[in-house]
């Protein structure tokens, strides 16, 4: 952090480390124009301001409430009024609060008689699953309730096997499309038009070639790319731009 002029300012890495944020997702907001840096050194920097700041709240707020990225950028290209987006913010941190409490209450109860009773009631495990995705209520974000189900109903005919074959496939193919981006292969060559046919194969195997939930699924990969790639050894932003430069050249 320093000073711009007379603005204190942050660097694009102050800010992420300040902010808990990765460098990559304060790049992908500012290549898509939701939050983008008020001034840049002569050599290019990123350098944020106390603004800009305030708008990177604003898009983290709207996030959390459950709307998309180009839902958010609409909402703050007109007058966003930040009491309503505080307000707004606050009730539903409360209601995740409660929801919290109560799934702590029920894991702490079923924790205390699990050495006494080891065949407690498999409701009570659904009910824990129950609170569990209440509380992390990422997919709601992207996927309408039908669609939940229709993903639950489609695992079971798909089977575990083929899951494992599709995770095994996802898990073989992402290191390629690294090493492409690392090697600057151009996405119109034939070797990234066999990369991007077997990285929509796999896709496929998932929206079972439904546009609703593809494009609920592309929502979420855009959304939550940096979510994804830490949390589930996902596709990066990078990768993901990579695939849609190569699908783009597919035609």
């Amino acid at each position: 952090m320093g000073r711009y002029g007379t603005e204190r300012v942050w660097k694009v890495g102050e800010l992420a480390a300040e902010a808990g944020l990765t460098v990559r997702t304060l790049h992908h907001y500012d290549r898509i124009g939701l939050v983008c840096p008020a001034e840049r050194t002569g050599t290019g920097h990123r350098l944020y301001t106390a603004g800009d700041v305030e708008r990177l709240y604003q898009v983290l707020a709207l996030r959390q409430l459950g709307l998309g990225l180009d839902r958010i950028a609409d909402l703050l290209a007109g007058t966003v009024d930040m009491a309503q987006v505080l307000s707004a913010h606050r009730d539903y941190l409360a209601a995740q609060l409660a929801a919290t409490r109560d799934l702590f209450a029920l894991v702490t109860s079923l924790a205390a008689t699990a050495e006494d009773r080891p065949d407690t009631s498999s409701d009570r495990f659904l009910e824990l699953i129950r609170r569990t995705v209440m509380v992390d209520d990422t997919f709601k974000q992207y996927f309408t309730e039908e669609q939940l189900t229709q993903l639950a109903q489609r695992r079971e005919v798909i089977g575990e096997e083929r899951i494992r074959q599709a995770e095994a496939g996802w898990g073989e193919l992402i290191p390629k499309v690294d090493a492409a981006i690392a090697e600057g292969m151009d996405p119109a060559s034939p070797q990234a038009q066999r990369l991007a046919a077997q990285w929509m194969d796999l896709l496929e195997g998932f929206h079972g070639g439904d546009e609703g939930l593809r494009d609920s699924l592309y929502r979420m990969q855009a959304g939550e790319a940096d979510r994804i790639e830490s949390e589930f050894c996902g596709p990066s932003p990078a990768q993901i731009e990579f695939i849609a430069a190569a699908n783009a050249a597919r035609g």
